[in-house]
């Protein structure tokens, strides 16, 4: 865990003291709307479809298990007695009280825990990998390096008002665990020739009204240089960033405008005069963040444990949840440990005030107090003792969270959508429910195999429809609530060969009750098409394209039906 400094907490505690002014100016009226708006956006504070809602930051997704018992009271307290964990590894509230949201703020203070940045034209929250530190493919420990860039993003005076919203992601592993491909900027950490360490660098990626891949601009920047070429991509953004119009604010249509060429031409003349400058990065500050973070103390244990191989071979259900739910460690005798957050029935992501308590109590006991969440909306115990796995499976599984689903099309990535969101078109939450009932049959989901499934209420895209194997998209017909379906999507390059791509939608939208349907002929096209069990959905995606995907969701009945009794009939 990352420690506060005195300068971290006077900076947090300072914002809370403001906020709770401008909160009793507006609420007194000498605040207008419009004067408010700019400053709770600052403090993660919307105004959504009932009631406000607040974002709550989760820096690069890394909580203490006393910052989890703070979330559990405030939820308890303030709102509903739940929370829901986003894409962005953050936590949001749907219901509380704007004339409490200071004294959330406060509480949130005493736990080195804020708001600040988590809406509004500025930095968002540094995404990562949530294997960070424990990855057997790792080239660095990302969570420093997203330091580095919280301390130099935060309250940034040249980049208070940038032209729209920035996200920037860092993966540092040789697999691609945090979609940097499609962020405003996406830094993967790579090794030269000479075994030094530095970031291939992409710019112009997001999803959205219009979805793009990120271009690399460096294949290889030296990591001193990181504040500064960072610096350099953002005074060509704010210098160039279109203001008028909200929808082509982005910098990915900067990008797109200008061209890759000319962009990489204008931040390598910017960066000439940085280059080398005062925000030049020393080993010595990287030592110094690095020393702010607790590690855990490990035991020196044996690579595999004895009785963890007896359970394995004797708990079937055990053995399913540990092939599914279980990261392999780079420490012997250690793992990581998913909680998945989509049981059928619940939101994906949300998690009751209670369950946040018991689960803080369990990574207390079983993994050093720390927990991470991941942009997949799960819960990550990152180091958990291999001889502990099946007692701590047990413990999960009374809990809810023991879904061996991870990969798998019930796995499902979902905004709030229009149960809560006053931007979205249609709901989100509804869907699925009845995607994950419809196939909520471990058998017949295993023999599907890897698929991603991500839906979003409208075209904001907060639920990454558009890099979702399956992509769903919440669309409005006057004034009615209909579902455009997209096929081809990817995250990124988490095994070689497989990049990030954007889906292609595959027709007319349909009705909500049509959804399960729908996924169910996608599904049937690629059981009946892929060459074996290994080849999975996306493979068979690229492999044939749109078109027999399209044509057995939208052909004839009879047919369908008919092939979906066969399949039963094998499984």
């Amino acid at each position: 865990m990352y420690l506060y400094d005195e300068i971290d907490q006077k900076l947090v505690d300072e914002r809370v003291a403001q906020f709770r002014d401008q909160t009793r100016r507006f609420l007194a009226g000498k605040l207008s709307e419009d004067e408010f708006r700019a400053l709770r956006l600052r403090n993660g504070l919307y105004i959504q479809r009932y009631a406000p809602m607040l974002r709550i930051a989760i820096p690069y997704g890394l909580l203490s298990t006393r910052q989890l018992r703070k979330l559990a009271h405030i939820a308890r307290t303030y709102d509903r007695g739940y929370g829901h964990f986003s894409t962005r590894q953050n936590l949001q509230l749907n219901w509380p009280k704007l004339e409490e949201v200071p004294d959330i703020l406060a509480e949130l203070a005493t736990v080195q825990m804020h708001a600040i940045q988590t809406s509004g034209n500025s930095f968002r929250n540094t995404t990562t990998d949530h294997f960070a530190g424990v990855a057997q493919d790792e080239i660095v420990d990302s969570f420093a390096w997203c330091e580095v860039i919280r301390q130099w993003s935060t309250f940034h005076p040249e980049f208070s008002y940038l032209p729209r919203k920035f996200k920037i992601a860092v993966n540092g592993a040789r697999s691609d665990r945090a979609a940097v491909a499609v962020h405003d900027i996406g830094l993967h950490a790579v090794k030269d020739a000479k075994s030094e360490v530095g970031f291939k660098v992409l710019v112009g990626g997001g999803l959205g009204r219009t979805p793009m891949i990120g271009f690399v601009i460096r294949e290889f920047l030296p990591w001193p240089h990181l504040l500064t070429y960072l610096e350099a991509i953002l005074r060509v953004y704010n210098r160039y960033g279109r203001r008028d119009n909200i929808h082509k604010a982005r910098v990915k249509i900067l990008v797109k405008e200008r061209g890759p060429e000319k962009f990489r031409e204008e931040v390598e003349a910017e960066w000439a005069h940085l280059k080398d400058g005062p925000s030049t990065l020393v080993a010595e500050e990287i030592a110094r963040i690095e020393r702010r973070f607790t590690r855990p103390s490990y035991a020196k244990l044996p690579a595999m444990d004895p009785g963890l191989e007896a359970a394995l071979s004797s708990d079937r259900a055990f053995s399913t949840w540990h092939a599914r739910n279980i990261f392999p460690h780079k420490r012997p005798g250690y793992a990581a440990v998913t909680l998945s957050l989509k049981k059928t029935g619940i939101p994906p992501g949300d998690v009751t005030a209670d369950q946040m308590d018991r689960i803080a109590d369990l990574a207390d006991r079983y993994s050093f107090g720390e927990l991470r969440v991941s942009h997949e909306q799960n819960l990550i115990f990152a180091d958990v003792r291999q001889s502990d796995l099946h007692t701590l499976w047990r413990e999960i599984k009374a809990l809810g969270f023991a879904t061996p689903n991870l990969g798998l099309l019930t796995n499902i990535i979902c905004c709030p959508g229009g149960d809560f969101c006053s931007l979205a078109n249609a709901k989100s939450i509804p869907v699925a429910e009845a995607i994950q009932q419809r196939f909520d049959d471990l058998d017949y989901l295993h023999d599907i195999g890897e698929l991603d499934l991500n839906i979003s209420g409208c075209m904001n895209a907060c639920g990454h429809h558009h890099v979702g194997h399956i992509g769903i998209l919440g669309v409005d017909k006057n004034g009615e609530e209909w579902y455009q379906v997209q096929i081809g999507g990817n995250q990124g390059e988490i095994r070689p060969g497989v990049t990030a791509s954007l889906g292609k939608v595959i027709g007319p939208s349909f009705a909500r009750a049509e959804m399960p349907d729908v996924i169910e002929r996608l599904v049937d096209c690629y059981l009946e098409r892929r060459d074996s069990d290994a080849e999975r959905f996306i493979d068979v995606v690229g492999r044939i394209g749109v078109e027999p995907f399209k044509e057995f969701v939208y052909g004839n009945a009879d047919q369908r039906s008919a092939h979906r009794r066969g399949q039963l009939a094998t499984l």
